[in-house]
C-alpha cells in the first residue's frame, strides 16, 4: 500500500477543482476504458523474468493524457511528476514509480507499429453505436491542413518527403491533409483518411462514405463528384455548395439554400476546432503520415466523445 504523500495531504485539502480536473474528470466518465484496453491487451508485453511492464490500464491514461494537452515525452513524464491530478487520473503516485519518458515512448511505438489508433477509433464508434449515437442518414464531408516544419535543419538534411506543399487562397501551406466524414445530424466522425497537403480534397471522397447515407453535404471543392468514375454508382442527393464567386451573386431562395448548407456543414468544422484547438494538434509532430494518423484517429474518437457527451453523462 503505498504511503500518502505530503504533496498528496496538500491536494486532499485543497478547495476548488481547477479546469484540468473537471476536465479529466469527464474524459474519464466518457471514454470505455475496458473496452479500448481489450484491443491493446493481447499486444502488450507480460509479465516474464525481467522488469515488470506497467498495468496497461496506467499507460493508456497516460497516452491519453498525452493527447489531451499535445505533450512531448519528456513533457509528460515531467508533469507526472508535477502535476496531483494527472498523477490521479493515470493511477499513480510519487511514494511509488512514474513511468519515465521512454516507458511512455514504448507504449506509443507499440500503438503505431499494430496500428492500434484506428482500432481505438473504432471501438469507440461501437460504444456510440450501442447507445444508439451512430446515424447515418447523410454525410459531411471536409478535410483540413495539419501543418508540418519546412525547416531542413534536421539530420537528413531535407524535409519530410510525405509531407506537400499546397496554396490555400493567397498563402502556401507545408504540411498533410485530414479528411473526414461525419454524420449530417450530431457530427459525429465516422471515417477518416490522410494525404499529403497537396493531394485534392476530392480524390477521398469515395473513402469518406460508409455507403448507406442518403445525402452528402460538402463545400465547393467536392463540386462534380457524382461525374467521377469511382463514384458514379453511388445514389445519393449531392448537396455540395457552390464556389465563392457564384455564391456572392445568387439572391432568394438559391442564397437562402447555400446559407442552410452552410449552416449543416459547420458540424464538420466542430471536430477540426477540438482536435487542432482543444487538443492543440494544428501541427504536426512526426515524420511520416503513418505515426500522424495513428494519433488523429485516437484524437476523432476523443472529439466524437466531447461531441456526444451531453447524451453520455446524462
Amino acid at each position: 500500500m503505498n504511503q500518502l504523500t505530503f504533496a498528496e495531504a496538500e491536494y486532499n485539502a485543497k478547495k476548488r477543482k481547477t479546469r484540468r480536473e473537471k476536465f479529466l474528470e469527464q474524459m474519464d466518465t466518457l471514454i470505455p476504458w475496458k473496452q479500448l484496453e481489450r484491443k491493446i491487451q493481447r499486444h502488450y508485453p507480460k509479465n516474464g523474468q525481467g522488469r515488470h511492464p506497467y498495468p496497461l490500464n496506467v499507460m493508456l491514461r497516460v497516452h491519453c493524457m498525452q493527447l489531451f494537452y499535445n505533450l512531448s515525452d519528456p513533457a509528460m513524464e515531467d508533469s507526472l511528476y508535477e502535476i496531483e491530478s494527472m498523477r490521479r487520473f493515470a493511477g499513480l503516485s510519487l511514494s511509488g514509480s512514474i513511468p519515465d519518458e521512454t516507458t511512455i515512448l514504448k507504449f506509443r511505438h507499440l500503438l503505431e507499429r499494430y496500428n492500434l489508433g484506428e482500432a481505438l477509433f473504432k471501438e469507440v464508434n461501437r460504444h456510440l453505436d450501442k447507445q444508439g449515437l451512430i446515424l447515418k442518414e447523410g454525410s459531411i464531408v471536409d478535410a483540413t491542413i495539419i501543418e508540418a516544419p519546412t525547416s531542413t535543419k534536421n539530420e537528413n538534411g531535407e524535409r519530410d518527403p510525405e509531407m506537400h506543399q499546397t496554396k490555400k487562397g493567397n498563402e502556401w501551406h507545408f504540411g498533410m491533409k485530414m479528411h473526414i466524414g461525419v454524420d449530417d445530424t450530431l457530427g459525429v466522425v465516422h471515417t477518416l483518411t490522410t494525404t499529403s497537403a497537396n493531394e485534392h480534397d476530392i480524390t477521398q471522397l469515395s473513402e469518406l462514405l460508409h455507403g448507406e447515407e442518403g445525402t452528402v453535404w460538402g463545400d465547393a471543392g467536392y463540386r462534380g463528384a457524382e461525374k467521377r468514375p469511382d463514384l458514379k454508382d453511388v445514389e445519393v442527393d449531392w448537396l455540395i455548395s457552390q464556389r465563392p464567386g457564384v455564391r456572392k451573386t445568387l439572391r432568394g431562395i438559391a442564397a437562402r439554400a447555400e446559407k442552410a448548407k452552410a449552416q449543416v456543414r459547420a458540424k464538420v468544422e466542430h471536430v477540426f476546432l477540438k482536435i487542432k484547438q482543444q487538443f492543440g494538434y494544428a501541427k504536426v509532430r512526426y515524420r511520416g503520415l503513418a505515426k500522424n494518423t495513428n494519433r488523429l484517429y485516437v484524437l476523432a474518437g476523443f472529439a466524437n466523445l466531447l461531441t456526444c457527451k451531453k447524451f453520455l453523462l446524462t
